[in-house]
């Protein structure tokens, strides 16, 4: 009985570490497949030309695809594949690469390192409280959805009226919201993965799970970037 109990408990407990380390390999392959497709689309001019000549209409064609993507993996991650919702987050991230070279055209390489450096540290911390306090951070969480929620609206608003002060202001709230979900989606992936299993649909929550940890980063990182980061 005693044998019993001990095997289950280390069955569940590499079950758990697995379901873990793929969550976080997911976000890392995305990350670097992001990294890798700014860094070439802002040394190609060609596919410069393409983003952003003729009212910058490629930018927005591919920006309205990265929109419809997540819209696509979230509606229908129950009926699609592990293999569909891998390559689904692999294209996402991709396209977000490529949409990230315009921070190379903007933004000197200092400040695009200092702010990587800086976001991936404060992402870090962040994950690390989230795993240990013992804290609930499930309400937390929600209110940081509805402030992002009300982010969103005013980040609109200010598209129109072109405020740099608002712009300053939005970018100091994104910090701070993606902050705090850094650490909310570090303890919903933690309590997932105590009952996660080797099945298909935990294999696609992992995925999802990586997907909210990849915007996380980015949201920080880009926000950073906004504040501290020297123009060219």
């Amino acid at each position: 009985m005693n044998t019993n109990s001990s095997t289950n408990y280390r069955s569940a407990a590499d079950e758990k570490q697995r379901f873990i380390t793929r969550t976080y390999m997911w976000m890392g392959l995305a990350l670097i497949i992001s990294a890798v497709a700014a860094f070439f689309t802002a040394s190609n001019e060609q596919m410069l030309q393409m983003l952003f000549g003729n009212k910058a209409m490629g930018f927005k064609v591919i920006a309205v695809a990265e929109l419809a993507l997540v819209f696509i993996l979230s509606m229908t991650l129950r009926n699609i594949s592990v293999f569909g919702a891998g390559l689904m987050f692999i294209i996402y991230s991709l396209i977000n690469g490529i949409t990230l070279s315009a921070i190379f055209y903007v933004f000197d390489l200092g400040s695009i390192a200092f702010s990587f450096g800086g976001a991936a540290t404060m992402f870090i911390l962040m994950s690390i409280y989230g795993k240990a306090t013992k804290q609930d951070l499930s309400k937390a969480g929600h209110y940081l959805l509805m402030a992002l929620l009300g982010l969103i609206v005013v980040s609109l608003i200010n598209w129109l009226l072109k405020s740099p002060m608002v712009d300053w202001l939005i970018s100091m709230a994104t910090v701070v919201i993606f902050t705090g979900l850094t650490a909310y989606d570090t303890q919903k992936i933690l309590r997932t993965a105590q009952r996660a299993n080797d099945s298909d649909a935990y294999r696609k929550i992992a995925i999802i799970g990586a997907l909210e940890l990849y915007l996380d980063f980015i949201n920080i990182f880009l926000s950073l970037l906004r504040l501290f980061g020297k123009r060219k």
